[in-house]
């Protein structure tokens, strides 16, 4: 395991995405997502992504060249077409589609269907953060959480995220998958080769399932599936997760006559790998048509440090906000880099050694 510097990853990106085809002003859409997420600590989303953004266009699933049809455009509201562009490009340009409409009707609201993964939510709600404005966003995925009481993996992970402007040094955001954890989480657990952590996930006898290597290969093959916020009982609020996973896919395909569940696998009936298909949702409110920006910032800090100044749990010694560690994350990734284990490193000469790339990028 080594710790490479933050501009060295984001360098690396830009290469493989601009010799994949990806223009180079969409290439560098696609590189800050992914930095962001490393930046912030989350694994699951940064250049440990890379190799899987890699396969599916080499695959001929997801399209270097983003072409956005617009199916709806009335005052506030559109609905795009990604047409399985790179999904970076296609949720950046929706984001502010969506805060440009919250400029001039007070609320903006793109949704898209045929899109593909599109890294941390929490990138583009922050947009909507640096324009006074509270941004939403969802995305529904491949099939991964059961249902409560089920043992098929049926809705994705699905996640949501909300965002707000604050006086303090970091923006509300909070971005959370629907499940107990992500998919992505396991996937660097994989990398780690460590056990995925009891209560993640279950078998066909919904027995917990902590064999990684094993789970991230029955995930695909519908054996084994993640669980939805609250666990599998109603009793620790099962039904809660489920229901936000629910909404989340009917705000992701309904709204945007997109595809859903079992649609979005990525395996055509043949056996052979097709688009993912995925749907999102963007949402952008303008806080100054409804209140003073100040006014508006000073209460949401308010709630924020009386959370934080509360009285705490014997065994610990802080209250953390959504952005709060993140925040904090940030500064020491950037001072000491970004860390590299020997897996992830394999997936990076893979993609080094088959773009003919520069060898001496990582030394």
């Amino acid at each position: 395991m080594k710790k490479v510097a933050v501009e060295k990853i984001y360098k690396l990106m830009m290469e493989v995405f601009t010799k994949l085809g990806v223009p180079e002003d969409e290439a560098k859409i696609c590189a800050d997502v992914l930095i962001e997420s490393d930046l912030r600590g989350i694994e699951s989303h940064g250049v440990g992504r890379l190799k899987m953004y890699y396969d599916r266009i080499k695959a001929g699933v997801q399209f270097v060249d983003t072409k956005i049809d617009i199916i709806t455009d009335f005052n506030a509201i559109a609905v795009w077409d990604g047409n399985h562009g790179m999904g970076h490009v296609i949720a950046e340009r929706a984001m502010q589609s969506a805060i440009d409409r919250a400029k001039k009707f007070g609320i903006g609201c793109v949704t898209v269907r045929n899109g593909t993964h599109y890294g941390i939510c929490g990138y583009y709600a922050k947009m909507a953060c640096e324009q006074n404005m509270v941004g939403i966003t969802m995305t529904n995925a491949r099939p991964s959480i059961a249902p409560l009481f089920g043992v098929s993996p049926m809705l994705g992970t699905n996640p949501i995220c909300f965002g707000a402007p604050t006086n303090l040094e970091y923006d509300f955001i909070y971005d959370a998958a629907t499940s107990i954890s992500q998919r992505g989480k396991v996937e660097v657990y994989g990398r780690a080769e460590k056990p995925t952590p009891a209560g993640w996930a279950i078998n066909e006898k919904g027995e917990t399932y902590t064999d990684t290597k094993q789970l991230l290969i029955d995930l695909v093959a519908g054996k084994a599936s993640m669980i939805g916020l609250g666990g599998t009982e109603e009793e620790t609020g099962g039904h809660k997760g489920y229901g936000l996973a629910v909404m989340v896919e009917i705000l992701s395909a309904s709204l945007q006559a997109g595809s859903f569940m079992h649609q979005l696998h990525g395996w055509g009936k043949d056996g052979e790998r097709i688009p993912y298909k995925l749907g999102h949702i963007f949402l952008a409110m303008d806080i100054s048509k409804f209140t003073e920006i100040e006014s508006f910032k000073k209460i949401t800090t308010e709630i924020l440090q009386e959370l934080q100044n509360s009285v705490k749990m014997p065994n610990k010694d802080r209250i953390f906000v959504a952005g709060e560690k993140e925040f904090e994350i940030e500064k020491e990734i950037r001072k000491n880099g970004i860390v590299v284990n020997e897996n992830l490193q394999k997936n990076i000469d893979i993609m080094i050694s088959e773009l003919n790339l520069d060898k001496n990028l990582f030394d």
